[in-house]
């Protein structure tokens, strides 16, 4: 048998928990008698014909890494390369390889024998390690393990992405600063919070903190308007005045600002071109749709001649390179130690394998399980705005619902807030209250929640 060497990249946006999985991952090796490189930001080098072994990678032992798992970030940072063809992104919905980076990848990693490799990230890291694994075929084995504080992998059992913990908690408690700050002013706070194409961690602040509403994508319908964005938001804070509150904070999804359309439809609105990332997606960093909302909602209380207090605020950047949760660090390590054991496993999995968890035992996935054949990405995992879960979500929340406008009482002091007939009221604001997806008929008003 070859000597085992096994090579560790970490691509794409940090998340906490990434130096723990290094750090159990490369323990383990060395105890299984694996030689370890890590590899400096993700696939910028290794895909290069400039890659220099001395400066882009680096010989990791125990020592090294003993306690690492305490600290965020990544002891071999990380990086938004990836192995996906550029030029497909521009002219096709289907993602191809890039071939030339792949076999320079295989190339780089053959010589230094690496014929283990080890890929920590999120979908698009995901998808380059399924190139490597098509292209390397048995010479190179692949695990993944599944990173991003968006929770937008398709794991099996609703299986959390590693990170996602660690961010909810450091969002809700930001959030719940927010929530005293503006009850203290009595003014509101949009918080934009990280999730390229789903809600998770949105929703997850949310519902943790308490926040007076969330908006998450995956209840809008394709197209949708900053107006009716709007719409959802100014009833909220219509409701909230005439329960006699003036404060209020709402998290948004930053993925919402897909719902308004495709990139050219969102250059429109930002009045120029929107930068994309190494994989072909609009940064949404670019797009200020909190300010957007802010906006729309004080021109309409300017046109009703009165004014609200709204501040935006993002909220993404200070979660993903945090100190780990104690839940986090102990998941992390069992996904690293147990990456080793798939290394070691005589099964053999063609497109490469994905490290999970459930119940407390070993789940690996084959990569090309959780593959959108469409369009050859890996598919996103979506909130499911049906499921018992978001529906405890949305009943602490404070926003207009169908029975509002059904209720006589409630309808006519909105209607006094807005300056409009409860008739006038109820046509305004019937989208607004009407869901992609209604409840149960045993689901309660839960009145006054905070």
């Amino acid at each position: 048998m070859p000597a085992k060497r096994l090579g560790i990249v970490v691509g794409g946006g940090p998340a906490p928990g990434i130096n723990a999985v290094i750090g159990a991952a490369t323990i383990q090796a060395i105890n299984c008698g694996f030689r370890v490189y890590g590899f400096f930001d993700g696939f910028r080098w290794l895909s290069s014909e400039r890659f220099d072994a001395p400066e882009h990678c680096t010989r990791l032992e125990i020592d090294r890494v003993a306690r690492i798992h305490f600290d965020g970030g990544s002891i071999l940072r990380t990086a938004r390369a990836n192995l996906l063809d550029n030029e497909s992104l521009k002219t096709s919905t289907t993602v191809c390889p890039d071939e030339v980076k792949v076999k320079q990848v295989i190339a780089n990693l053959r010589e230094l024998g690496v014929n283990c490799l080890l890929t920590i990230g999120g979908d698009d890291t995901a998808l380059s390690a399924r190139f490597i694994a098509d292209y390397a075929g048995k010479n190179i084995r692949v695990v993944h393990v599944p990173k991003t504080i968006d929770n937008d992998v398709p794991l099996p059992h609703n299986i959390a992405t590693f990170g996602f913990s660690t961010a909810r908690y450091i969002g809700a408690n930001l959030v719940k600063n927010l929530m005293s700050d503006s009850q203290t002013t009595s003014r509101w706070y949009i918080c934009t919070a990280m999730g390229r194409s789903a809600g998770w961690l949105a929703l997850s602040i949310g519902m943790s903190a308490g926040a007076t509403l969330t908006l998450v994508p995956e209840e809008f319908e394709d197209h949708s308007t900053v107006q009716q964005i709007a719409d959802v938001l100014e009833g909220a804070i219509l409701k909230r005045r005439a329960m006699g509150r003036q404060d209020g904070v709402a998290v948004i999804a930053e993925g919402l600002a897909y719902k308004l359309g495709d990139r050219e439809e969102l250059e429109k609105l930002l009045g120029r071109q929107v930068p994309m990332d190494a994989a072909g997606h609009p940064r949404l960093s670019e797009i200020p749709l909190g300010r957007w909302l802010r906006d729309e909602i004080q021109e309409r209380f300017r046109q009703r001649g009165e004014s609200v207090s709204l501040v935006t605020h993002d909220i993404g950047y200070e979660l993903r390179s945090a100190d780990p949760t104690p839940a986090d660090v102990a998941y992390c390590r069992s996904l690293g130690y147990h990456s080793i054991r798939l290394f070691m496993s005589s099964t053999q999995y063609a497109g490469g394998v994905i490290v999970t968890m459930h119940n407390g035992n070993l789940l690996p996935i084959p990569l090309n399980d959780v593959i959108d054949p469409d369009t050859n990405r890996i598919r996103t995992r979506l909130v499911d705005v049906r499921s018992d879960n978001y529906e405890v979500a949305r009943a602490y929340m404070i926003r207009l619902e169908q029975r509002d406008l059904e209720n006589p009482e409630m309808l006519l002091k909105l209607a006094k807030e807005s300056h409009l007939s409860p008739q006038e009221f109820k046509e305004r604001y019937q989208r607004a209250a009407t869901r992609l997806h209604e409840p149960g008929p045993d689901v309660c008003d839960m009145g006054q929640v905070g």
